[in-house]
């Protein structure tokens, strides 16, 4: 069941045909689970923009609770499912701020739209009411009227360093196939696990 001892190569294959399902909605969709201080774990979704043998890239208002949950404890962990496919992959690593320069050709390949957004969002903190977000969205569309809208300081990108993986497929009578991948000096080793 194993088609590469790469687990970043098996998971761009499986993304690829996930992306060719009809019925799934977002192939790019992930869990990601961090904790703060006090090692309390939360969990939500980021869209997964990018990835390479460096790892698995998304982006986020870096004033966000996510991002000061990732700058105190850096260690994470991804479960990106595909419905569509009965496919999970798990990923735990480390986060390393990607550069400016990734993070501004991101932004400027995002619809205008998304771009406003993240100027308009103090994301994660307290908000009154939809109107005064809806009012400051206006105040930001204003600022930029008929000019491009650059990426924000405070909006940059992160990427999840994987050091394990786990891929698993469903199968008949719950007696699924789960491949552990652990870095190594020399790459990934893989081994088969009970499901």
């Amino acid at each position: 069941m194993i088609k590469d001892p790469d687990p970043i190569a098996e998971y761009q294959d499986l993304f690829v045909r996930a992306l060719r399902q009809e019925g799934e909605k977002c192939a790019t969709a992930a869990t990601l689970a961090t904790a703060d201080l006090e090692a309390r774990p939360a969990a939500r979704v980021v869209l997964i923009k990018h990835v390479d043998e460096r790892g698995f890239v998304f982006y986020t208002n870096l004033e966000s609770r996510k991002s000061n949950e990732l700058r105190h404890n850096p260690r994470v962990a991804l479960c990106i499912y595909w419905s569509s496919l009965d496919k999970q992959v798990r990923v735990e690593g480390v986060v390393e701020p990607v550069s400016d320069g990734e993070a501004d050709a991101y932004f400027d390949s995002r619809p205008r739209g998304s771009q406003l957004g993240a100027w308009t969002s103090k994301q994660s903190a307290p908000l009154a009411s939809r109107k005064e977000l809806m009012t400051r969205y206006l105040k930001i569309q204003a600022r930029f009227a008929g000019k491009g809208v650059p990426r924000p300081s405070f909006w940059g990108g992160f990427r999840v360093v994987p050091d394990r993986m786990e891929i698993w497929h469903n199968q008949t009578h719950r007696l699924h196939d789960r491949f552990l991948y652990l870095r190594t000096d020399d790459g990934w080793s893989v081994q088969r696990l009970y499901p």
